[in-house]
């Protein structure tokens, strides 16, 4: 079994400064706006070492067989001052079955393990066999279906509750869209995203049901 890991050598730029991956930044207390705004991760360096870490622990622990690759975002598809994790290896059908279920747990950990607010947990982003684009595009076509719905009968439809990432894949899916608006609502773990007809986000929305717990009949 092969493990490996790597940091791109590639300078990324963010808060106007130029900063290898390879290069460790001085560690700074975050300011009290952390919590209102998204920062960057300060010490990419460090970051991805305990990512690395964290990785390999699952696969001797673990019995998994995967392979990973950390690289900075690149400002495009991820933000800017982020981690991405590109995970291979035997195991990768593993992590991206049942919807990627696995695939979002380890995104969940690594923030964690980096305590991360939950507004800045996009900042560390895992993928593996190109998972998220087919993702994106399974969203686009789940977008369209909605919009159709909403603009059919004016009334604003809500998709299950999701995490931030996920509400912004769908906000993204829904560019482009004509006849429709979207917008989040609810609070924490219970915040899901909602489809309104064009220019009537006034409209009262019904939160999606709550899936049964395990043991209610």
């Amino acid at each position: 079994m092969v493990n490996f890991y790597s940091y791109s050598a590639t300078p990324r730029r963010y808060r106007g400064v130029t900063w290898p991956i390879y290069a460790s930044a001085h560690t700074r207390r975050r300011p009290v706006l952390r919590y209102w705004l998204v920062m960057p991760i300060e010490d990419l360096q460090q970051a991805a070492q305990k990512i690395a870490g964290f990785l390999s622990t699952l696969n001797k622990l673990g019995g998994l067989r995967l392979k990973y690759r950390i690289t900075a975002g690149d400002g495009e598809r991820d933000p800017a001052g982020a981690l991405c994790v590109e995970l291979g290896g035997p195991d990768v059908p593993l992590v991206i079955q049942h919807n990627g279920e696995l695939l979002r747990a380890l995104e969940t950990i690594a923030a964690q393990i980096l305590r991360l607010d939950q507004r800045e947990q996009d900042l560390v982003s895992f993928d593996a066999d190109n998972f998220k684009a087919l993702r994106a595009e399974e969203l686009r076509l789940t977008a369209e279906t909605a919009a159709a719905k909403v603009r059919k009968s004016g009334i604003p439809y809500a998709f299950p509750p999701s995490n931030s990432r996920e509400r912004r894949l769908l906000h993204m899916a829904f560019r482009g869209i004509e006849g429709v608006e979207t917008a989040s609502s609810g609070e924490g773990q219970d915040r899901f995203l909602a489809v309104y007809p064009a220019g009537k986000t006034h409209l009262p929305v019904t939160p999606p049901a709550k899936p049964r717990g395990f043991g209610r009949r």
